[in-house]
């Protein structure tokens, strides 16, 4: 009897927690950026795109392995949406024939990559079956996302966003609480909220920066160039930014790193959120998680 093999992987694989129980298959291989100052992932290896063949392999092998009955699909790396349009469908409309109970199909995709892909192209992806692009923003203060290296601007993401909403793609995207220091904080929440205003996504995940060592920004933060937020501090920044938050969109602090799990319904839910965070405004720091200083090196 045939051995049945598994989908191949190459170097360690990141996916978003809420892609926890979905298939993994790699169609690239590091990110095409790779250049983010806060950011240690994919540093062994350099970008590539995998054959497309290899990657219909690897869908037939997890069928052989798993069965039809796989619902939700990660196409690993980072920034898979900088694949052709052509490529994209696809492998949409390969996994869909294999897997006939396939609810999504989920990429990253950094706003600088998806600006690159028009409204029609955006819609040709998501009649494939690719339905949802978690995409790191990071921060919506110009000069934030310059100085973190993340090779998009506040309009050029408000544009690539708007485009992958009109295609019908569901849209998750990530604010990281902290990033600008304490240095900044007004303007990155303020900011991040503008953008967002102007292309509401489904979902806003928010995540507190940790220094990564290796990185520029861990090297910023040593030499005193930046400052770590406290507790209080981080939760001024959110409320700052629940406060300019118009939606329609979901909040989600659904991560180990966040002090506070602040989320709900925008515009619905923003007066319970602001009380909830005033109310932990009034703690005591020792009654927070340990401070952003000593999660250092813990790979968070």
């Amino acid at each position: 009897m045939n051995e049945l093999r598994q989908p191949r992987y190459e170097g360690a694989v990141y996916r978003p927690p809420s892609e926890a129980h979905s298939l993994i298959i790699q169609a690239t291989l590091s990110c095409p950026h790779n250049r983010c100052g806060f950011c240690s992932m994919y540093k062994d290896r350099k970008f590539r795109v995998r054959p497309l063949e290899e990657v219909i392999e690897d869908l037939d092998r997890a069928r052989a392995l798993y069965g039809p009955g796989v619902q939700t699909i990660f196409l690993a790396d980072g920034n898979t949406a900088v694949l052709p349009t052509r490529k994209l469908v696809t492998i949409g409309q390969a996994a869909r024939e294999r897997f006939p109970s396939l609810q999504r199909i989920t990429v990253y995709g950094s706003a600088k990559f998806l600006a690159k892909k028009s409204l029609g192209e955006w819609q040709e992806v998501s009649r494939a079956g690719i339905t949802r692009i978690h995409s790191g923003l990071e921060s919506g203060d110009a000069s934030t996302l310059e100085a973190i290296e993340k090779g998009v601007t506040p309009e050029q993401a408000v544009a690539a966003y708007s485009h992958v909403k009109q295609a019908g793609i569901e849209l998750s995207v990530y604010l990281m609480v902290g990033v600008a220091g304490t240095e900044r904080w007004r303007e990155h929440a303020s900011g991040s909220a503008d953008v967002l205003n102007q292309a509401p996504p489904d979902f806003i995940r928010l995540r507190t920066f940790v220094p990564s060592p290796g990185t520029p920004w861990h090297a910023r933060w040593k030499d005193g160039r930046l400052t770590l937020p406290s507790a209080h501090e981080a939760l001024r920044e959110t409320r700052l930014l629940v406060e300019r938050l118009d939606g329609p969109t979901e909040l989600l602090s659904d991560h180990m790193s966040n002090f506070l799990d602040v989320h709900g319904r925008l515009p619905r839910d923003k007066s319970d959120m602001l009380c909830q965070i005033d109310e932990a405004l009034g703690w005591p720091l020792e009654r927070f998680r340990p401070p952003t200083e000593r999660l250092v090196g813990l790979g968070l």
